[in-house]
């Protein structure tokens, strides 16, 4: 274990670097502690959402803070030296400055596109991904422990969509996670640096479709008839649909996944491919099986995602580094 000390005048970056990841609601429920030789990253329960009482949700978008973090200290010429859960269920990862080595074209690439990053909800644009992204997608996601399985026959879709359709409309009709929307969703003239803004929700539900293989999902009413959303509706439907599955469901599985997750959405970013994220069906572990069940996936669904090409550069506002450090 090597013993390098984190630059005192490099920590703002460090933690602002990982605080740019996505979690659900932008609850950003990370808390961070700085030693002399160590980050550590702390899930924040205060952040949780009331429909997540296991923190299933919490901790994947802890695992993406973790990833923006290791990429933050990969742009500083280091590797990483993680250490994953050191004293669970808080304390979720312990990062640690290892052997200098220069940063990859391809994870510059990445960093760069963090600023333009956002869980894309608005129409996507009608031109074709680039080729070979997806399949670098799935070997991203790979790379972090998990998997990324397309989900490209109209059968599967079909199947998947039936499902979305009908838990999503369940779940909204939920007194809890109402609540728990209006708790999250900010107003046009919001200053909030968390929640998710209005311009960022579509002004009305975009329309539920197929034409078979390709289509839109049944995305969370943001707005509940309240007219909040500024983005209009219409456009062409997702490229692609992909499913990100881990090997288990645990607290260590959530955390690959969490990695995973914004480490392939930093990728597409980069190439200009947005996904739109859906986090309200898999709330329930029941229809989490049933995806899985129904479409033979071969692991644990954690994240429904629907890829598309945009030109779009507000990203989601974030709290300052000096909101997530606690204090020494």
């Amino acid at each position: 274990m090597t013993t390098v000390a984190i630059p005192a005048d490099q920590v703002d970056y460090l933690i602002g670097t990982a605080a740019r990841a996505p979690s659900v609601h932008n609850t950003q429920p990370w808390r961070f502690y700085v030693s002399r030789y160590s980050i550590e990253l702390y899930a924040d329960p205060r952040r949780k959402l009331r429909v997540d009482p296991v923190g299933r949700e919490m901790i994947i978008s802890c695992g993406a803070a973790l990833f923006g973090l290791r990429l933050a200290v990969r742009s500083l010429g280091y590797l990483p030296e993680v250490e994953m859960l050191p004293d669970p269920p808080r304390l979720l990862a312990r990062v640690r400055l290892g052997a200098e080595a220069p940063m990859t074209d391809a994870e510059w690439r990445m960093l760069q596109a963090l600023p333009h990053g956002h869980t894309h909800r608005g129409p996507f644009e009608s031109r074709p991904l680039p080729a070979g992204l997806l399949a670098g997608l799935q070997r991203d996601a790979f790379a972090e422990g998990a998997m990324l399985a397309l989900v490209d026959s109209a059968l599967g879709y079909q199947r998947l969509a039936d499902i979305v359709t009908a838990a999503s409309r369940r779940q909204d009709l939920e007194p809890l996670a109402r609540a728990e929307v209006r708790r999250w969703i900010r107003p046009v003239d919001s200053t909030a640096r968390d929640g998710v803004p209005a311009r960022a929700v579509p002004a009305r539900p975009l329309p539920e479709w197929s034409d078979g293989q390709h289509g839109r999902l049944r995305q969370r009413d943001f707005g509940q008839g309240r007219g909040l959303g500024t983005l209009g509706a219409a456009g062409p439907p997702a490229a692609a649909t992909a499913v990100l599955l881990t090997s288990g469901d645990r607290p260590a599985d959530w955390l690959h996944a969490g990695q995973a997750l914004h480490r392939v959405l930093a990728h597409a970013a980069d190439r200009w491919v947005f996904a739109s994220l859906y986090t309200q069906p898999m709330e329930a572990v029941a229809i989490r099986d049933l995806i899985r069940s129904r479409l033979t996936m071969p692991g644990f669904p954690q994240m429904l995602l629907q890829f598309g090409a945009a030109r779009t550069t507000q990203a989601t506002a974030r709290r300052p580094p000096s909101d997530v450090i606690e204090p020494r």
